[in-house]
């Protein structure tokens, strides 16, 4: 890639300039690493500047967690929860819009701005609630890498989890190369995942009439408590709560303008990045939950693990369905580990004011997510992934409030956003939305204890 002029952008902010700890910026070797073209009227080549990290938050909408929950879904009911997919990713992109706005009106990440602006108790409570978080995303992730290794090259399920360990190394390299490398890459590897359910729609072919009906959310939702319990684990899985503390820190990767003017064009290119990315991710998720309707059409409704939708493609579609259906998980849990270890970096940094190797954080992260997976796979064996990757979906929606709240807030705070501040429309829209998150994860636990 052709270098820009040295005057495309303001000189890169060296980390070591700050006053203090408290104003460092997380991820220092990406901060302020990438030049945005300062030629005006160029939209595609401003918009290529600033996409990227819309696409390392994708990630997280298609990983592993996903794919049992969709699957879950398609298998007992059908083309139902397509509405389900569709309102979640509304959703998302609204979250992670808020996100960005506020790390690039604020120059600063939702996790500094919790331990700044909250009691150090309240601050702590919050750095638990996500790394329960992240640990759940990592155990779907472990899970996902380890069953499509199983089913791809018949490798014990045991060893496949303890294998899945040595991506750490991977995401080590690719940040020493610089931050552009490891957002090549997850689209590289998204644009696989997409083109392998693209392919296995083809095979199928899916009533578009059905399709289009399920689109609109169906009472019963509410009223079946199996739906609602995959219609919440959909929602958990999709809107990733570590994902809004991320997506606030690495759009600051962009050297963009540190003015009115700069703030608001990165904010503008950084809100089509990122809806392009959530979309694509949309059509992924859809993909897989149309794919195990056509399990439902056949009458296979009650099988619960992602084995049994490999297995039964073949016999349904051909070999390749199956090969297909085996890439795409096995690049969607290696994918989703590299935005698991920025995820925990910018969470420690922010929450703990404690910079930690790279190396160490992801080993720990792994080792919290391998324990439990080999544990349960040792004693249960492969019959209890499904129903695990599904209840660490519905973990992660209970730790959404935990995110979306502090985010309404700060980004409702006219001193910490100036004149980006959210207007009162958006302000209630969000209250509500945090409300909702709320109320039915309140009637989640109550179904589940009582």
């Amino acid at each position: 890639m052709t270098p820009p002029p040295p005057d495309a952008s303001p000189a890169r902010a060296d980390p070591a300039d700050f006053p203090s700890y408290r104003t460092a910026p997380s991820l220092p070797e990406a901060f302020r690493s990438i030049s945005i073209p300062a030629v005006s009227g160029r939209f595609w080549r401003k918009m290529g500047a600033f996409a990227g990290p819309g696409y390392l938050i994708a990630v997280g909408y298609v990983d592993p967690g996903n794919w049992a929950t969709d699957l879950a879904g398609g298998a007992k009911y059908g083309y139902a929860l397509l509405s389900v997919i569709a309102l979640s990713n509304l959703l998302a992109i609204f979250l992670q819009t808020l996100s960005l706005r506020l790390g690039i009106a604020s120059e600063r990440d939702l996790a500094q701005l919790c331990r700044d602006r909250f009691s150090l108790p309240t601050a702590m409570s919050l750095w638990i609630s996500c790394e329960i978080a992240i640990v759940a995303c990592d155990l779907a992730e472990v899970l996902g890498a380890a069953i499509a290794l199983e089913l791809l090259f018949g490798m014990p399920l045991v060893f496949g989890v303890l294998l899945t360990g040595l991506d750490v190394f991977l995401v080590l390299w690719l940040q020493s190369r610089g931050f552009r490398y490891v957002e090549a890459l997850v689209i590289t590897l998204l644009c696989i995942i997409g083109g392998c359910f693209a392919v296995e729609l083809t095979m199928i072919q899916p009533s578009i009439r059905e399709r289009a009906a399920a689109v609109f959310p169906s009472s019963r939702i509410v009223t079946d408590p199996g739906m609602l319990y995959i219609a919440i684990g959909i929602l958990g899985a999709t809107v990733m709560p570590h994902n809004l503390y991320l997506h606030s820190s690495i759009v600051q990767s962009r050297n963009f303008a540190p003015t009115e003017p700069g703030k608001r064009e990165a904010i503008r290119f950084s809100t089509i990045d990122a809806a392009t990315a959530l979309v694509a991710a949309m059509f992924i998720n859809a993909a897989i939950l149309i794919l195990a309707a056509a399990f439902n059409q056949a009458g296979y409704t009650e099988f619960s693990e992602i084995q049994d939708a490999y297995r039964l493609l073949t016999p349904l579609l051909g070999g390749l369905a199956s090969l297909l259906f085996g890439v795409a998980l096995l690049v969607s849990g290696q994918m989703s580990a590299l935005t698991g270890t920025l995820a925990g970096q910018i969470i420690m940094e922010g929450f703990l004011r404690w910079r930690v190797s790279p190396v160490i954080r992801r080993l720990v992260t792994r080792a919290l997510a391998l324990l439990p997976a080999i544990g349960i796979v040792a004693v249960f064996g492969e019959g209890a992934t499904g129903r695990l990757l599904v209840l660490s979906q519905v973990v992660l929606s209970l730790q959404l409030s935990f995110a979306v709240v502090p985010l309404v807030m700060f980004t409702g705070d006219s001193t910490l956003m100036g004149k980006f501040v959210n207007p009162r429309w958006v302000r209630a829209a969000a209250g509500c939305i945090a409300a909702f998150v709320a109320l039915i994860n309140t009637w989640l636990v109550w179904q589940v204890v009582f």
